[in-house]
């Protein structure tokens, strides 16, 4: 398994209005394209300005094929052009994991 984490950091004061924009935008197409995410949280402490979310794969082929989809569906386009609009992120770090040998879910 492949586990994509992302962390996403907001400008100050816009962090419900960027998740509510997604929630409403964004949300179901993606989840249509990369299937339902194993976590979407909110930090509620230390920088309360970042949220996570991790989506899970078979493998690095089947993230890829998966993100190409996402990525020609003219709505997901359009829920990106929304989050650019907008300008509520300043910034996103990406970290692609697998399991350790001795954790088994």
């Amino acid at each position: 398994m492949l586990y994509d984490v992302r962390t996403y950091t907001c400008r100050p004061g816009t962090i419900k209005k960027h998740l509510a924009l997604y929630a409403e935008h964004g949300y179901e197409t993606q989840s249509r394209h990369l299937g339902k995410p194993l976590a979407y949280m909110q930090t509620e402490t230390g920088n309360v300005n970042s949220y996570m979310h991790i989506w899970v794969y078979e493998s690095a082929a089947d993230r890829e094929a998966r993100r190409q989809a996402l990525q020609k569906d003219p709505a997901w386009g359009e829920y990106l052009k929304m989050s650019a609009e907008a300008a509520y992120l300043i910034s996103q770090e990406n970290r692609l994991m697998t399991q350790v040998s001795f954790f088994k879910p």
